[in-house]
């Protein structure tokens, strides 16, 4: 697997080569507690999420990607926002430089059972007040936060 490395508002950043539309999920127990994988790329912990295929809608790929990274099936339930700033760059090992337009959904597990991919090294619910004191790349804290406000309307950015 590849390493990589975000960037935000860093002026040492490479230049990106490409865009990808991707999808990411804030996935919620009856507890409250928000699902996270801790990622074998980079060690941070994230929300599951990925690139969308040509195949795939926006929300059909959150739903696919939960599945793949975590090995539950969820529905989606509502919009966090979306998340295209173009300060935030991701750098892969393979050369890929890369900026993303992920859009950020909420969903409730409806089956399946708890499994590590290979692009995971642990899954966690995590409760709301313990997600400072994980290692996370802060564009994921902002989605957190966004969800968390219990926002009216999506954010837009």
């Amino acid at each position: 697997m590849a390493g990589r490395t975000e960037y935000y508002d860093d002026p040492d950043a490479p230049e990106p080569n490409s865009l990808v539309v991707a999808a990411s999920a804030v996935v919620t127990d009856d507890a409250g507690r928000i699902l996270l994988q801790r990622r074998r790329d980079n060690g941070l912990w994230a929300l599951p999420g990925g690139g969308m295929d040509m195949g795939d809608s926006l929300p059909g790929t959150a739903v696919r990607e939960v599945k793949e990274e975590t090995g539950l099936d969820v529905e989606i339930t509502g919009l966090v926002g979306t998340y295209t700033d173009p300060r935030h760059v991701i750098a892969y090992s393979d050369g890929e430089v890369r900026r993303q337009f992920n859009v950020c959904f909420t969903a409730r597990v409806t089956g399946g059972r708890p499994a590590l991919s290979d692009e995971s090294t642990e899954l966690r619910f995590v409760a709301p007040g313990d997600l400072d004191a994980l290692p996370m790349h802060h564009t994921q804290r902002l989605r957190l936060g966004h969800y968390l406000e219990g926002r009216e309307r999506p954010y837009l950015g």
